[in-house]
C-alpha cells in the first residue's frame, strides 16, 4: 500500500452512521459515529433511514474537518485519495442515503470512489489490526452470522445461520422481557448472576440456527425460570455454538487464525470461548478493539484504502448499492502475492484431522490426530482406529458432557444404521459412551478433500440419498468427513462421523445436509464448479428431486440483510 494513502470512508448499513479518515502513513483511523437507537423494540427501516437522513451529513463533516486539519499537503489539494462507502449488505434506504453522500463527495473533491462490502470490511479490520495472513473470519453481528475464509480468490461463506443474526435472536428474547434496546449488554449483565438451565443447541456441519433456543428461552422465563439463568445459558449455548462452528472452520481450512467481526463480538464471554478455544489449538485469535468490532467507518476505509491501491475504483454510473450484498460476490484483488500463494499452499498441505483414520504424518509413531471435535489414534491391532470426544472446556461442562455423550450415541447408531441402507462406512467394533469413545474399522487412504474427483463426490451424493431415504441425516457431510481409497474397490468412498445426524422426515433437513457438503467443496476445492455438479448429478440418481429444489431455494437465500 502506498505510504501516502488517505481515505474518507462512509458506512450506514443499518444502525450506526459514520464517518472515518484513515491516513495509512500512520495507520491511524479517526472515526465520528452517531448510531440510530430506537425508542422500543428492534429497527425500524423508516426510522432507521430518517436517522441516516440527518447524522450523515454531520458525521461526514467532522470527518472532513479532520481530514483537513491533519492534510500537510497544499491546500488546493484534496485531503484524502478517495471516498469509499459501505454499498452492502444492509437496509437498501440507509444504503441508498450513504451511496448519494458518498458519490456528491467524490464528485466536489474530484476523488475516486471505492464501494466496499461491509462483511468484508469485518473480516479484513481483524486481519489489518492482527497483522494475520490468512484467516477464518466468525462474523457475530445484530442481523448476520456467518463464518468466511479465503480461496481461490474470494471470501467464501463456509457456514451461516439458518435463521436469524445472532445479535437479532438475542434482541428478540430481550424484548419479550421487557428489556429496551439493545438487548446484548443486559443480556451479558444478568449472566454474571446465572446458573446452567438446559436449552437446545443446532449446530449443523458449519451452519446454525438460533430459533429453537429462543423459543426455549421465552418458554422457559414463562415457565418461572429466572431470567438470570436463561440469560447465562442463552450466552453458554449461542456462544458454544458460535465456537464449535469457528473450530470445525479452522479444521477444515487448515488455518492457524482466527479473527473476530461483528458488534456481538464485544461480549466478554464470547471472546473468552474463543480464545480459550485457539489457545488449546495452538491456533492465534484477535478480537478488534471495540470501535472497529460494532458497525464503524473506520473499517470501511481501511479496506478502501487496500482497494484503492488494488485499483477497485467504481464509475459513478457502477456505483449502485445491493442490500444482498454476499462476500463471495467480491473479487479479492488487494492481497498481496505472498499472501495468495500462501493459500495455494494451505489448500495443497493436510493439516491434521480427526476423521482422517490415520495419525499426522502417516506413521503410527507419530502420535494420535488432534482435530476439531475429537482425538483419533490407531489401536495396537492392524486396521483399527479409536476415537475419543475430547472434553471442551470452553463449554458449560453440563452442555459439554450431553452433547460428546449423545453425538458418540448417534455416530454409533447411525453409522450402522446407513451401513445398512448400502452405504460404505466403517464397522463398529466397541462403544464407551462414559469416555465418548468409539472404536472403527480402519477404511480408506484419505481424506477426499486430499483427492477430489468428481467420481469420488458423485458417489457422496448418492450416499447421501440413501441416507435421507432411510430418513436421517449425516449432520456434517465435509470432505474432511469422507475417506477414499485410490486405486482399490474401484475407487471406493466412505461416509464417516455421523455424530451431527439425527433422524428426520423434513425435506429442509435433507437440503441442509447437501448444502453443508457444498460449502466444503467451495472451501476446499481449486474448481468446485465441476464438482458441485456432480454431487447433484448423483443425487439425482437415487434421492428426490424435491431435496434438490429446495436446494437451490435454501442457495437463493439472502441471509445478509443489514447489521447490527
Amino acid at each position: 500500500m502506498s505510504s501516502t494513502t488517505r481515505i474518507l470512508g462512509i458506512e450506514g448499513t443499518a444502525w450506526a452512521a459514520s464517518a472515518a479518515v484513515y491516513d495509512a502513513e500512520t495507520d491511524d483511523v479517526f472515526i465520528e459515529s452517531d448510531a440510530y437507537q430506537p425508542d422500543s423494540g428492534g429497527i425500524h427501516p423508516r426510522e432507521a433511514a430518517e436517522h441516516m437522513h440527518d447524522a450523515i451529513p454531520q458525521v461526514v463533516e467532522t470527518a472532513l474537518e479532520h481530514a483537513r486539519a491533519t492534510h500537510d499537503g497544499p491546500a488546493d489539494e484534496p485531503p484524502v485519495d478517495a471516498v469509499a462507502f459501505s454499498r452492502g449488505p444492509g437496509l437498501g434506504p440507509c444504503l441508498r442515503i450513504v451511496g448519494t453522500a458518498a458519490r456528491a463527495l467524490s464528485q466536489s473533491l474530484s476523488v475516486a470512489l471505492v464501494g466496499v462490502n461491509h462483511m468484508v470490511a469485518h473480516l479484513e479490520i481483524g486481519r489489518h489490526s492482527a497483522d494475520f495472513t490468512d484467516p477464518v473470519c466468525l462474523n457475530a453481528s445484530g442481523a448476520n452470522a456467518h463464518l468466511l475464509a479465503y480461496r481461490n480468490g474470494r471470501y467464501r461463506v463456509l457456514g451461516e445461520t439458518m435463521d436469524t443474526g445472532v445479535g437479532n435472536a438475542i434482541d428478540k428474547f430481550t424484548r419479550y422481557v421487557g428489556w429496551t434496546h439493545p438487548g446484548g449488554p443486559k443480556v451479558e449483565q444478568a449472566a454474571t448472576e446465572g446458573e446452567y438451565v438446559d436449552l437446545p443447541y443446532v449446530v449443523k456441519g458449519m451452519d446454525f440456527s438460533f430459533s429453537g433456543i429462543m423459543s426455549a428461552a421465552k418458554q422457559a422465563y414463562d415457565d418461572g425460570t429466572p431470567v438470570e439463568d436463561v440469560c447465562y445459558s442463552l450466552q453458554e449455548n449461542v456462544f458454544g455454538m458460535l465456537t464449535e462452528v469457528s473450530e470445525r472452520a479452522l479444521s477444515l481450512t487448515g488455518s492457524d487464525e482466527l479473527v473476530l467481526g461483528g458488534g456481538v463480538g464485544q461480549n466478554a464471554r464470547l471472546r473468552e470461548m474463543l480464545e480459550e478455544m485457539c489457545d488449546q489449538r495452538g491456533a492465534a485469535f484477535c478480537a478488534p478493539e471495540p470501535r472497529f468490532l460494532r458497525d464503524n467507518a473506520g473499517m470501511i476505509a481501511v479496506l478502501g484504502a487496500k482497494m484503492y491501491d488494488a485499483g477497485e475504483t467504481l464509475a459513478l454510473e457502477e456505483s449502485h448499492v445491493d442490500p444482498n450484498f454476499r462476500p463471495d460476490q467480491v473479487p479479492v484483488t488487494w492481497r498481496t502475492r505472498r499472501e495468495a500463494s500462501r493459500d495455494g499452499e494451505r489448500g495443497a498441505k493436510r493439516p491434521a484431522s480427526e476423521e482422517a483414520f490415520e495419525p499426522a504424518g502417516g506413521s503410527e509413531d507419530d502420535g494420535p490426530v488432534q482435530g476439531a471435535e475429537a482425538i483419533v489414534d490407531l489401536a495396537t491391532e492392524a486396521n483399527r482406529v479409536r476415537k475419543r470426544r475430547r472434553e471442551k472446556s470452553y463449554r458449560h461442562p453440563e452442555l459439554d458432557a450431553r452433547l460428546r455423550r449423545e453425538r458418540t450415541t448417534l455416530e454409533a447408531r447411525l453409522t450402522s444404521l446407513a451401513r445398512r441402507e448400502g452405504v460404505p462406512t466403517p464397522v463398529l467394533s466397541d462403544v464407551d459412551l462414559l469416555e465418548a469413545r468409539l472404536e472403527f474399522e480402519y477404511v480408506g487412504d484419505s481424506d477426499l478433500r486430499d483427492g477430489l474427483t468428481p467420481a469420488a463426490v458423485g458417489d457422496v451424493g448418492r450416499h447421501l440419498a440413501r441416507v435421507h431415504r432411510a430418513g436421517f441425516v449425516h449432520g456434517d457431510p465435509t470432505t474432511r468427513n469422507v475417506r477414499v481409497t485410490r486405486g482399490r474397490d474401484n475407487g471406493r468412498t466412505y461416509l464417516i462421523d455421523f455424530g451431527l445426524g439425527y433422524h428426520t422426515d423434513h425435506v429442509e433437513d435433507y437440503a441442509m445436509d447437501l448444502h453443508v457438503f457444498d460449502q466444503s467443496l467451495v472451501g476446499t476445492a481449486d474448481d468446485p464448479e465441476p464438482l458441485r455438479g456432480a454431487v447433484r448429478e448423483g443425487y439425482r440418481e437415487v434421492g428426490e428431486e424435491r431435496v434438490l429444489e429446495r436446494l437451490r431455494e435454501i442457495e437463493r437465500r439472502g441471509r445478509y440483510l443489514g447489521d447490527g
